[in-house]
């Protein structure tokens, strides 16, 4: 059961979640005229508790890439914001009757990070090259926000 990396975009990602990049024409010019603000490119939603940003240093990987687990949580979105220009890869599935559905797999471009929409299924951080430094903005509250789904037949994911 082999997954096939396909390049991030806007449209594709659409279902899981929000793609976090530059891209189109800054909502506003700020600083003198020395910066472009791309406004509130995340839908970050909580069911409780409040927004944190945490820093995650991740174990580059190489492709090909077991996938034998997928999470979600429930009570928050979850925001990837990648501290390098490297690229990294994102894998997220549907929900099918409260577990992952088929997955898809996808990898970033330079400047590209995601928000994963409340309760969507996704793989674990892959970046693919050191540092894997990424801040997150994630729920910051009282009880459990992860559930993990462990496949009886691994994935395999691969670049083509």
């Amino acid at each position: 059961m082999n997954i096939i990396l396909q390049p991030l975009t806007t449209d594709a990602f659409a279902p899981f979640g929000d793609v976090l990049d530059i891209s189109g024409t800054p909502d506003k010019i700020i600083n003198q005229g020395m910066c472009g603000r791309f406004h509130d490119r995340a839908n970050m939603d909580f069911a409780d508790g409040r927004a944190g940003i945490s820093l995650f240093n991740a174990t580059p990987r190489a492709v090909p890439i077991t996938l034998d687990m997928m999470e979600r949580h429930p009570d928050g979105s979850q925001a990837f914001l990648p501290m390098s220009l490297d690229p990294f890869v994102v894998v997220v599935a549907p929900d099918d009757g409260g577990q992952p559905g088929q997955p898809i797999g996808f990898i970033t471009s330079a400047g590209q990070g995601v928000n994963y929409h409340r309760n969507t299924w996704h793989g674990v951080l892959t970046p693919l090259h050191a540092p894997g430094l990424f801040a997150v903005v994630d729920r910051i509250g009282d009880g459990p926000n992860l559930q993990e789904h462990w496949f009886d037949t691994p994935y395999l994911i691969t670049s083509g």
